[in-house]
């Protein structure tokens, strides 16, 4: 059954994550997504750790859904297929260092010149202005820029952290394909394509600034140094491993000392008021985790969750494939790739009752549509012979 975006045909120039990713979600849901690659290995994650039959876990996981064109961009043959095949798309994805797709003759104006009502999307690490433009940047580079670093670490005078995920190249994937799919809606009202400007640091200045940057909010009002955190996260150790118990309201509160049998809670006044359970957040945990030590965790998450306090056990990414709520949602499946094998990998997370999103197909190998693609768009059998014998296709 077609997805939601069925119809619509994604030029993708994208490498790595962060564009990558938010194709593949698009391409999930219906899209046709042409990955367009170099000639020589193609995007680099096909190179990176965790390989099986020549596809590395990384690129299997942000490319699927998709067809994979191998063309060198860099010959004027390269580009004029390129353009070509942009004439009878909707969305052209590039997320080349700022200056680089100029250089090559395939900017806004030149794509826009084959295909006026495109979409046109530039995804870049800093930006295309400023003193940071130009820079080299990886997902670390994002988090320590953003603030996200200093967020994770709990204050300003603490050793920075990073995060052990790449979350700003997840989180601009997510943010780009929203992005595509509002300028598509545009365009059915208006007629008009657009270009699309998007950034990894502006992705996660955006995540961050809900729940992280209240300090910063009231103008006039920000302190010389970001308020301590607490130093204990919600972690608790019980008998046989960790489970996490999360308190917000008064109610929560409440049951959880009904629930850990400490009535004297109540009476504290360190925990009068949750401004009060706040400002002693590292009593109120530390004599949490006390309380939590000596049972086992189906014991506690039995008892929590009977008396309604929000808590979880903490899973290893082992279990967490196994568990029976993801089971439930059918999230994770197993799909067949022809030379990778088996795979396991996580379904589009958003669930259409009438268009369903869907994989559509497993990761392309490097080129592997060319020819098909090409004939699509028009080239007879003896130009791609030409093309591919010129070097200038894969």
């Amino acid at each position: 059954m077609p997805g939601p975006l069925d119809g619509y045909r994604i030029v993708d120039l994208t490498s790595n994550v962060a564009g990558p990713l938010g194709t593949m979600i698009l391409g999930d849901q219906g899209a046709e997504v042409i990955k367009v690659e170099p000639l020589d290995g193609g995007d680099p994650t096909r190179g990176s750790a965790q390989e099986r039959g020549g596809f590395s876990t990384s690129f299997l996981n942000n490319n699927r859904s998709k067809r994979s064109i191998a063309i060198d961009l860099k010959a004027a043959a390269g580009r004029r297929a390129l353009l070509r095949l942009c004439a009878g798309a909707d969305v052209f994805v590039q997320n080349f260092r700022p200056g680089v797709v100029e250089r090559l003759g395939l900017d806004e104006a030149a794509v826009r010149a084959v295909a006026p009502k495109i979409v046109y999307v530039s995804v870049s690490g800093f930006g295309e202005v400023g003193p940071y433009a130009r820079k080299p940047v990886y997902d670390p580079i994002i988090q320590a820029y953003s603030g996200l670093a200093t967020v994770q670490a709990g204050a300003d005078d603490v050793r920075p952290r990073m995060l052990r995920t790449i979350l700003p190249d997840k989180l601009t994937a997510i943010t780009a394909s929203q992005a595509i799919t509002a300028a598509l809606l545009a365009r059915e009202r208006t007629g008009e394509g657009q270009h699309v400007r998007l950034s990894m640091l502006e992705a996660l200045l955006a995540f961050l600034w809900p729940s992280d940057m209240g300090d910063q909010t009231f103008v006039g009002d920000e302190p010389a140094t970001q308020e301590k955190a607490s130093a204990t996260d919600l972690v608790y150790e019980v008998s046989d491993g960790w489970i996490t118990v999360a308190v917000q309201t008064n109610a929560q509160w409440v049951a959880l000392t009904e629930a850990l049998d400490r009535p004297e809670w109540l009476d504290d006044p360190r925990f009068k008021t949750p401004a009060l359970r706040q400002e002693n957040v590292e009593a109120r945990l530390f004599l949490t985790q006390e309380a939590l030590r000596d049972g086992s965790s189906q014991h506690w998450l039995d008892r929590l969750t009977e008396a309604g306090v929000p808590c979880a056990p903490i899973l290893t990414r082992n279990q967490v494939i196994r568990a029976p709520q993801v089971e439930a949602l059918g999230a994770v499946v197993e799909i067949d790739h022809p030379t990778a094998g088996k795979l396991r990998q996580m379904r589009n997370a958003a669930r259409f009752s009438g268009t369903p999103a869907e994989i559509r197909r497993p990761a392309p190998a490097l080129g592997e549509h060319t020819r098909e693609i090409l004939a699509e768009i028009g080239y007879t059998a003896d130009e791609i012979d030409g093309l591919r014998a010129d070097g200038v296709i894969g």
